[in-house]
């Protein structure tokens, strides 16, 4: 959405101001540790654009709070199952051979929206290892969140998505529905199922070299995420606002994740 239709679709400028007073409405709270899915065009025009966001979020969870956000790099995968857009087959093999190592001080987020992006570059954020699932934090209990993010599975027991789970965080979805909250992947990790699991591949950085990398990954699938949620809300505590023009919702990732697995066990064939 260009800048010009945001202003359209705005009654009023956002500020980090205006932000921080709607989260803590919405009951963000210092010492939060939130992991945080948002969409900047759904806010409104901010003065300050999404550094204010992240300053804003910053500031209501103080110094004993995190905030986590992804910092994924797809385009760091098997070029041959690429869909969005696909290549050509021939272009394969040089893809690979070519494709920059993943490095979490230079490697672009893809898709992730504005306010992701600038995030990891923010002062003080660290960012995981990890090719393709990478996440940021910021705050008191970043780094224990961030490192030693295992390769296969992403989303697995030593990911920064377990740890936010295991410290009983919360996620804010900013903007956007449950078919962007990535926690629910969780879910899938624990069903363990052998036909979740594909080759896929990476190019990182070992012993100094470039390598193209192979692992085993999950086949991960968020197309029943908005029913999961859906579902989800009829039960169970969502705590439903605006922050700016956005909708948002502040849910807990214990609770959600372990919703979801149930519901994966019954309902996924």
């Amino acid at each position: 959405m260009s800048e010009a239709d945001v202003i359209k679709q705005s009654n009023k400028p956002q500020s980090k101001t205006s932000i921080k007073k709607d989260l803590q409405a919405l009951g963000l709270k210092s010492g939060d540790i939130i992991l945080v899915h948002s969409s900047m065009s759904k806010i409104g025009w901010i003065a300050g654009r999404e550094i204010a966001v992240i300053e804003a979020l910053l500031e209501v969870v103080g110094l004993q709070g995190t905030i986590v956000m992804p910092s994924f790099t797809g385009e760091n995968s098997q070029p041959e199952l690429w869909q969005n857009p696909p290549v050509p087959a021939s272009w394969v093999d040089q893809i690979k051979n070519e494709m920059l190592p993943f490095d979490p001080l230079t490697t672009p987020t893809r898709e992730m929206g504005l306010i992701a992006e600038a995030f990891w570059h923010y002062p003080g954020t660290l960012r995981s290892n990890h090719p393709q699932v990478s996440m940021s934090g910021h705050g008191k209990l970043a780094k224990s969140i961030i490192e030693n993010h295992q390769l296969s599975p992403g989303f697995g027991r030593f990911s920064p998505l377990q740890r936010v789970y295991d410290l009983n965080g919360k996620v804010l979805l900013l903007g956007v529905d449950y078919n962007r909250c990535t926690c629910m992947h969780l879910a899938e990790v624990w069903l363990n199922k052998e036909n979740q699991w594909y080759l896929d591949g990476a190019c990182i950085k070992e012993n100094g070299q470039d390598i193209w990398k192979e692992f085993l990954e999950i086949a991960y699938d968020e197309s029943d995420f908005l029913e999961i949620g859906r579902k989800y809300e009829q039960g169970n505590n969502v705590i439903n606002g605006l922050v700016g023009q956005a909708s948002a919702k502040l849910i807990g990732v214990k609770s959600l994740c372990d919703f979801a697995f149930e519901w994966m066990l019954v309902n996924r064939k």
